[in-house]
């Protein structure tokens, strides 16, 4: 069995292209039709690509194949990066939790995208059910943006009695406000708005701090761990006075240009710089849940799941005018 659905692409000139497509159903796949797709900083990195865009999707499953188990059809479900999994590999057999080194489904073998569609074929083993009463349009953009800064809060050792800063606060970082402060951490947020305090103190934080300060050093008392969710463009030794003895620091923003660290001073405090992965399959289906449960939602803004809809919110993005996601929406619901 085969589909033929119609996908939103880049190419050489950076230009949005529409294209259709046609995928095998293979016997452990799934054919979903896609609602919803967040749009994120890195999906810039695709555009010159004659490829697919977006990776923060959800739709509902239309068809499955023969050996399908762990969805069914009518189920909503996200898909991100990864739509293939081999289960051989060394990251599913050793780089994984133990729910997927038993079921040897878990891997990152076939990074795709392909959420700004109005379908898809996944791998059944690499899509995540919503969780019921949860609102696909909120669900989407935690496909990405959402687990990767879930990962960094929950992976990492981090307790409850810990200060954990969050710099920037736009699309990453008001979620990490809203997930820290869930999670039982005191949240302390850098922007360099002020008109942004009401908000991040809204979202969870339980103090704002204007960074980088026109007023030069920051006398505060340093926070343990350190989330980077603004301009990759950091200057790593203003961060000095911010991050305590041993703490950490986790760039979870995505630069592609060199980024110098000054070692001498990071060795003295202790200072590590922690690299962030996305998440897991069961992090993820956990941040679904917790985020349902809880009733965290990203705040966002909607836009019609076409080619001129997505033109708008690239604008929009690059203009800054996000606040703080940006959702596309197919028109037909």
């Amino acid at each position: 069995m085969e589909f033929t659905f119609k996908v939103l692409c880049g190419s050489p000139d950076g230009n949005i292209v529409e294209k259709l497509t046609t995928r095998p159903l293979g016997e452990n796949d799934v054919f979903i039709k896609t609602t919803h797709s967040g749009l994120c900083g890195t999906d810039e990195h695709f555009l010159h690509r004659d490829q697919a865009l977006g990776h923060e999707g959800v739709g509902v499953v239309q068809h499955i194949g023969s050996s399908v188990t762990r969805v069914k059809v009518g189920d909503r479900v996200g898909f991100g990066f990864i739509r293939r999994v081999c289960g051989t590999c060394d990251n599913c057999i050793s780089g994984c939790d133990n729910h997927c080194r038993e079921k040897r489904a878990y891997g990152q073998h076939d990074f795709d995208v392909g959420s700004f569609s109005h379908g898809t074929v996944w791998d059944a083993d690499a899509v995540y059910p919503i969780p019921d009463g949860y609102d696909s349009a909120h669900a989407a953009p935690l496909l990405c943006a959402g687990a990767s800064v879930w990962a960094c809060l929950t992976n990492n050792g981090i307790r409850p009695s810990d200060r954990v800063g969050v710099v920037g606060i736009g699309g990453l970082g008001h979620l990490a406000i809203k997930l820290a402060a869930a999670l039982g951490y005191n949240v302390a947020a850098f922007s360099g708005s002020e008109r942004k305090q009401e908000e991040a103190l809204a979202f969870g934080a339980s103090e704002f701090h204007r960074f980088p300060s026109t007023q030069g050093c920051i006398r505060i008392k340093p926070v343990k761990h350190l989330l980077l969710c603004g301009s990759s463009d950091v200057d790593y030794a203003s961060l000095l006075d911010l991050v305590d003895t041993n703490g950490t620091i986790y760039h979870i923003s995505v630069t592609l240009e060199p980024t110098p660290i000054p070692l001498v001073p990071f060795g003295q405090k202790g200072i590590r710089i922690q690299g962030c992965f996305i998440t897991s399959r069961r992090n993820l289906q956990e941040l679904l849940e917790f985020a349902a449960r809880h009733d965290i939602k990203p705040t966002i803004m909607t836009f019609p799941l076409t080619k001129s809809g997505l033109e708008e919110a690239f604008e929009e993005l690059r203009l800054g005018g996000i606040r703080y996601r940006a959702v596309l929406e197919h028109p037909g619901l």
